[in-house]
């Protein structure tokens, strides 16, 4: 399109190219040519094609940000306006009785202040989430036993407190790469926060700074990276978590365009050269073309919306690019989804500034060890082969996954860690309550944590350390622990293929 006049268009014209050799699109007003672009769409083309000659905002906006399509549509391909006065208003009626009743949940959720921990915000949000959304923030690899890992993981570590020292004031701030924290957790990234609520991730970096704590932007942010550091009040620091793109251009833009927007911390991503198969997901996008089979079409959207959005990443990515990325900015560098000591070390002779020990919240290899038991062989690595004790300046460590207490953070910090990530509890908060259930999480963990450093006997995280936890058990995969009724009732099982529904003639 030339000149500065916007051509306008009727819904009327834009409905005449419905097709795969001629499909025209509305998202957010704007009439968008994807012709050319459907069979490089992540997602396949059907779901385009489902909206061609339509307005596809309402399936686009939950799982892209803002600028995601201007980004990478060629301008030639951006036509124009749609003239609202010929878009028929559509209003939102509730058509099934499932919807019905997802409301009448909604309605009827315990008021904040009977949220007692952050298992409630999981039970609540497991019954008014749509159910496509609840699939993807609570699926995870394969038979999700590494799921269940990382949380009964903390189970076999145990408490050693002391008594009789002074506790009335106790200090559970630190700093994260040199960054302050009011306490010693970041939000980690998430993907695709708008599924929860329609201010996605926007939530989280409101309620970030309120309470004085880091938010880590995702690359698969339902919000655009812009809109998120926008959103941060003056001074609130945000690290950004980094998907390496195959074409190294556009993550050389991403990376610099972080650094310019000051953003303090590069998280790179090294535990995700393919997506895993997380099959609640994936079952929820085979169930939506279940008539499709029938007819004998092939099923093209049968991975999830985990492997739709996921494509772009480079399984190529390997140790020789850390100079690459040191050579195109000078954020700290972390390498996020370390999982074994010999890779920690590796880590720490390349330079960078710390590891995420994590599994990706169990959402790739199942069997992979959880974070916290990495963490215990890490430092004892680093003990036995640098000579090196934690936490040590200039390269810190951090673990994520399976978090739900102040005891399981405090815990973490006393082996080593500088910092946990906490990521799809506080997506739980907002999908029930919104940025009030995140500002709730907070006081949560607040609380939390004043009460059990008073209990161990612990005035400031500085006292915290491994002479307060026997870890003795956490190699031991098999030894009894106490059960967590709480994350046990929230835990939804792992459904199995399943008869079609069975239609009788009257």
């Amino acid at each position: 399109m030339s000149g500065s006049t916007v051509k306008v268009f009727s819904a009327a014209e834009v409905a005449q190219h419905n097709s795969k050799s001629d499909c025209w699109i509305i998202v957010h007003g704007k009439v968008y040519d994807v012709t050319d672009f459907l069979d490089d769409h992540p997602g396949g083309s059907k779901i385009i094609l489902k909206y061609a000659g339509k307005d596809a905002t309402t399936e686009y906006e939950p799982i892209h940000p803002p600028d995601a399509i201007t980004t990478n549509l060629p301008k030639e391909k951006h036509l124009g306006e749609i003239d609202a006065s010929t878009v028929e208003k559509v209003l939102k009626i509730v058509s099934s009785d499932a919807e019905k009743g997802r409301l009448a949940r909604v309605e009827a959720r315990p008021h904040l202040s009977e949220i007692l921990n952050l298992h409630d915000f999981e039970a609540i949000a497991k019954l008014v989430m749509v159910e496509k959304a609840w699939a993807y923030y609570s699926s995870a690899a394969d038979d999700e036993i590494t799921n269940r890992e990382n949380h009964m993981a903390y189970h076999r570590i145990w408490f050693r407190p002391k008594i009789l020292v002074d506790v009335e004031k106790v200090d559970f701030s630190t700093t994260i790469l040199g960054q302050k924290s009011s306490m010693p957790f970041y939000i980690t990234a998430t993907a695709l926060g708008k599924l929860g609520h329609p201010d996605g991730e926007l939530n989280l970096t409101r309620a970030a700074g309120k309470s004085g704590v880091i938010q880590m932007i995702p690359t698969l942010s339902s919000c655009s990276f812009d809109e998120l550091v926008d959103g941060a009040a003056p001074g609130q620091p945000q690290f950004y978590q980094l998907y390496v793109n195959k074409d190294r251009n556009i993550t050389k833009k991403l990376v610099q365009r972080a650094e310019q927007r000051g953003i303090k911390g590069l998280f790179i991503t090294v535990d995700a050269p393919q997506l895993g198969r997380r099959e609640k997901d994936m079952r929820q996008k085979f169930e939506d073309d279940g008539a499709d089979v029938q007819k004998g079409n092939r099923v093209e959207r049968n991975q999830g919306a985990a492997r739709a959005i996921s494509s772009f990443i480079d399984p190529s990515l390997n140790w020789k690019d850390i100079e690459w990325f040191k050579s195109i900015t000078k954020m700290p560098l972390v390498l996020k989804g370390v999982q074994r000591a010999e890779d920690a070390i590796k880590a720490y002779d390349a330079g960078v500034a710390g590891v995420v020990l994590s599994n990706h919240g169990g959402r790739q290899m199942d069997f992979a060890r959880s974070g916290i038991e990495i963490l215990c062989e890490v430092v004892k690595a680093f003990r036995e082969q640098r000579n090196i004790c934690f936490p040590h300046p200039g390269f810190e460590l951090y673990v994520d996954g399976g978090v739900r207490r102040a005891t399981d953070v405090l815990k973490a910090i006393a082996l080593g860690a500088t910092a946990v990530g906490i990521g799809r509890p506080f997506l739980y908060a907002y999908s029930s309550y919104g940025q009030e259930g995140i500002d709730k999480a907070m006081v949560i963990l607040r609380d939390e944590f004043e009460m059990n450093m008073r209990l161990l006997g612990a005035t400031s995280l500085k006292e915290i350390g491994p002479e307060l936890v026997d870890a003795g058990s956490i190699h031991q995969h098999v030894v009894p622990v106490p059960g967590d009724r709480l994350f046990e009732t929230n835990y939804e099982g792992i459904q199995s293929a399943r008869l079609l529904e069975l239609k009788t003639k009257l």
